[in-house]
């Protein structure tokens, strides 16, 4: 919780390029919570957004049209598998302030998780030191990694 706290003060200070990812898992639901923010500025340009029509979009976080955009976007740049068989995030609630999108999404799982890997491309094509950060944490397991432009992938190896 604490590293989690650090890396929230840490990203107040954009312009770094930067997101943050957390990914838990959840043993009574058999599932995953992965939390996601991104500057706003930083998504329209790495989603493509932008045309006038793009400006109109309601990012309030009941527009449905929205929730398909950013759950594609996620599930196009950020590639997970879990014991090696790939999932599908599903966008549950987002808002925005201060230039943050917060997203917080779930993907389902098996009983016991042995690995799960990761592949964060959000920015990596835009900046050269761009950082995603990213925290997994399974029951007892907790490991941080920093992920960039010239290392997109972290497979953690649960025990």
């Amino acid at each position: 919780m604490i590293r989690f706290l650090l890396l929230s003060l840490w990203l107040g200070f954009h312009p770094v390029h930067v997101s943050l990812m957390s990914i838990d898992y959840s043993p009574d639901d058999k599932a995953f919570n992965m939390f996601l923010m991104v500057y706003f500025d930083d998504f329209l340009l790495d989603a493509g957004l932008g045309t006038e029509e793009d400006n109109n979009l309601d990012f309030s976080g009941s527009n449905e049209h929205v929730k398909t955009i950013l759950t594609d976007y996620v599930n196009e740049k950020v590639r997970i598998t879990v014991n090696g068989d790939p999932v599908k995030a599903e966008l549950g609630t987002m808002s925005l302030s201060d230039n943050e999108l917060r997203m917080n999404l779930s993907f389902g799982s098996a009983d016991r998780v042995r690995s799960v890997n990761v592949k964060n491309t959000i920015l990596t094509s835009i900046y050269n030191d761009q950082a995603n950060m990213l925290i997994v944490k399974v029951n007892d397991f907790e490991e941080a990694a920093r992920l960039t432009a010239l290392e997109t992938e972290k497979t953690f190896e649960i025990q």
